[in-house]
C-alpha cells in the first residue's frame, strides 16, 4: 500500500481524467489545495522522517542498523519519493514545496547510495528507483499530479473552484519549464549529473568475477538502464547540452 500524506484533511480526492505525456487518457486522483496550516503539518512530518532516515544512513554498520542495506534505504526513502510526489500542484506555495522537498531527496539519495558497497542484488531495484524519479521530476516539472498506481505523472483538467495556478507563475502556461525557476533547474541538473558521475564510479568497483564491469551490466540486463538515467528529466531541462556541473552534496 503506498503511503497517504499525513495532512488529515477533511476533503476528500478528487477524481480527474487527465492525460499523461502520451497523451493518454488516465483516471485518478487529485487532492484539494493544501491550506497553510495542512503544508506547515507536512513539512514538519516529512522534516521528521528525513532526520530518521538520515540518522539511520549514519548508522548502517551497526549490528542495530535498521538501513544496513541499499535495498533497505531505499524502501525507506521510496516512502518520501511517494509522499513528495502526492502533494497536490494546485497553488504556487505547494508547487515551490514539493520541488523544494524533491530536490532535497535527490540531493541525498544521489550522495548516499555510494555509501553502500555495489551489489549485484541492489542493481535492479536501485534502477527501478531511480527510473520513478526520472518520472517524478518530469510531473513536477510540467506541473503535472501524480498517480501512484501507474507511478506516472498526468494533466490536471480544469477542476471547479480552484483556479489554475500557471498564470501566477509564468504567464506561458504551456512553457514545460513554467513550474520552475532557472536556479532550481541549473540545482537539479547539477544534482542529477554529478550523481550519475558518482554511480559510474560506484560501479566500477562492482565485484563481476574480474570482468570488466560494463560488461557484467550487459549479461545481467541492466547496462541500458544505467545509460539511459534520467534521461527523459535532463532533456526536458536542456540537461544535455554541455551545462557545467556544479558540485552539490546531500546530507549524509
Amino acid at each position: 500500500m503506498e503511503p497517504d500524506l499525513p495532512t488529515t484533511t477533511p476533503s476528500p480526492p478528487v477524481e480527474t481524467v487527465g492525460t499523461d505525456h502520451s497523451s493518454k487518457p488516465v483516471r485518478s486522483h487529485i487532492r484539494p489545495p493544501l491550506s497553510p496550516a495542512q503544508e506547515r503539518r507536512l513539512i514538519d512530518n516529512l522534516d521528521e522522517r528525513f532526520l530518521d532516515i538520515t540518522r539511520a544512513f549514519k548508522k548502517r554498520t551497526l549490528p542495530s542498523s535498521i538501513l544496513p542495506t541499499l535495498q533497505s534505504y531505499l524502501t525507506a526513502t521510496h516512502t518520501l519519493l511517494s509522499l513528495i510526489l502526492q502533494i497536490p500542484p494546485l497553488t504556487r506555495t505547494s508547487i515551490s514545496l514539493r520541488t523544494t522537498l524533491l530536490l532535497r531527496l535527490t540531493g541525498d539519495v544521489m550522495t548516499c547510495f555510494a555509501g553502500y558497497p555495489p551489489v549485484v542484488g541492489s542493481l535492479a531495484p536501485l534502477l527501478q528507483w531511480m527510473d520513478e524519479l526520472d518520472r517524478g521530476w518530469l510531473a513536477v516539472i510540467r506541473g503535472q499530479g501524480w498517480n501512484l498506481e501507474e507511478h506516472t505523472g498526468f494533466d490536471i483538467p480544469p477542476l471547479p473552484n480552484i483556479p489554475s495556478p500557471n498564470a501566477e507563475i509564468n504567464p506561458n502556461p504551456t512553457s514545460p519549464t513554467s513550474t520552475m525557476s532557472q536556479t532550481e533547474r541549473t540545482r537539479l541538473r547539477s544534482l542529477l549529473i554529478t550523481g550519475t558521475q558518482t554511480m559510474e564510479e560506484w560501479l566500477s568497483a562492482l565485484d563481476t568475477d574480474g570482468e570488466d564491469y560494463t560488461l557484467g551490466l550487459e549479461r545481467l540486463g541492466l547496462q541500458q538502464g544505467f545509460d539511459d538515467l534520467f534521461f527523459r528529466t535532463l532533456s526536458e531541462i536542456g540537461g544535455f547540452e554541455g551545462s557545467e556541473v556544479e558540485g552539490m552534496v546531500g546530507t549524509c
